[in-house]
């Protein structure tokens, strides 16, 4: 059985070992060299923890088999209501519905907050994680050509967008993660 939960910081040298392979050995992350755990503890804090970091579990031990989160999408007040998502899950885990477990617990949680958009930017080729976020109700809204450069080569990045909620006018502000928790409507 896997469990959903918030993150803490005791999980964030759980989280810096599931992300590092994604930075030293794949295109998916641009970082160049993979945060250190306190690093990863504060980016969990970012805005005092206003933005939902999750972590799936494994109810026999509780090892940390993957995690999803949301950051600010761009600095400008206009955009408060969008967010950026990510999910990763440990490597010999993928594709066995943990990160779909994950980011379905994560949209419902950015919605109930009161966030109207959800972007997710993906570094290609990247079949499976397209593959998720459509599955997931994400559509293609754009690509940056050549953005990046890692491991000898140009990546493209495509933009992914999912609506969260209709866009109210005048739209109610989001609401802190520390207020709403982890939502996950079935």
């Amino acid at each position: 059985m896997i469990g959903i939960r918030p993150a803490t910081a005791e999980d964030a040298a759980a989280i810096a070992q599931i992300y590092a392979p994604y930075v030293v050995t794949r295109s998916v992350s641009f970082e160049d060299n993979p945060p250190s755990p306190g690093t990863i503890a504060d980016r969990m804090e970012y805005r005092d923890g206003f933005y939902p970091w999750l972590v799936a579990t494994s109810s026999d031990d509780g090892t940390v088999l993957g995690f999803a989160y949301a950051t600010q999408f761009r600095e400008r007040h206009a955009y408060r209501f969008a967010v950026e998502t990510s999910v990763y899950v440990a490597g010999e885990l993928q594709r066995n519905g943990v990160g779909r477990m994950l980011y379905e617990a994560l949209i419902d949680t950015l919605a109930a907050q009161g966030f109207t958009q959800a972007i997710a930017a993906i570094s290609l080729p990247n079949d499976a994680s397209i593959k998720l976020h459509e599955a997931l109700g994400f559509f293609r809204a754009g690509v940056y050509r050549e953005i990046g450069f890692k491991h000898g080569a140009w990546r493209d990045v495509g933009l992914w967008q999912r609506e969260l909620a209709t866009a109210e006018v005048p739209p109610p502000e989001p609401r802190s993660f520390k207020e709403v928790g982890v939502v996950r409507l079935d």
